[in-house]
Parts: structure tokens; sequence; C-alpha cells
């Protein structure tokens, strides 16, 4: 991984929780990628999770074969439905065909040995009233 050719974000930014450094694990074309999703939108986006080591990946009930253990997957936060919506129109313009939707993020990946063209929805963490 090149972090030279990134301009918004930082290895750091994407190292499992468990595993500092393991940033280095992060796919290029991915992050070039999101590098240039991050531009369109014109402001920061924080990354919740980026590479996950398979022991980590199980902890936080990811599926077997997530796109984050090899490097090609990234959560964004987003709080507000308003930035959901900003995020996932950036995102579909800017190419991306896999676009999870939680409460307070946005997964995108692009593991092209998973279904594409995908939208999917995580089971809320809050309770509703």
């Amino acid at each position: 991984m090149d972090w030279s050719r990134i301009k918004y974000f930082r290895q750091f930014e994407f190292d499992d929780p468990t595993a500092p450094g393991s940033g280095a694990n992060m796919d290029q074309a991915f992050v070039e990628h999101l590098d240039e999703l991050r531009a369109s939108i014109g402001h920061p986006l924080t990354i919740h999770s980026g590479y996950r080591t398979p022991e980590h990946n199980a902890t936080v009930g990811g599926v077997d074969s997530s796109a984050h253990t090899s490097g090609h997957a990234a959560d964004i936060g987003a709080l507000s439905s308003g930035e959901r919506f900003e995020i996932v129109s950036a995102a579909i313009k800017a190419g991306f065909r896999r676009i999870g939707i939680g409460s307070t993020f946005v997964h995108l990946d692009d593991d092209l040995t998973k279904e594409q063209s995908v939208c999917w929805l995580y089971p809320p963490t809050e309770k509703r009233t």
C-alpha cells in the first residue's frame, strides 16, 4: 500500500483497534476510490472501521468472509439521515456497488467475490419507542 498516493486519509485511520499498523493491509485501489469519494463530498469523513483481523471481525459480529478482513471495506461515520444520504448518493455516483446502511455508519466495499449492485440495512442498535 502506497499511502503517499492518498490525499485525505492516513493509514492509522484504517487500523484494526487490536492491531496497530494493520491499516497497511488495506487494498490500494479501494482506498484510492474512497479518497476520490472524499474529494467529491468536499468535507472530512470519519472511518469507523477499516481493516479487521479475522479475530476482531468475529468479536464485532462480522460475517466470516467480511471484505474488512481483506482490506476491501470501510465503515464511514454518518450520524444523521442527511449524512447517510450524502454518502450513499456520492458513493453510487463514484461507482461503489456494495453499500450497507447502519444507524451510525455507511459501509462501502469493492469485494468482487461478492454480489454486486446491492444495498442492505443493518439492524438498529438503539431501542425504538
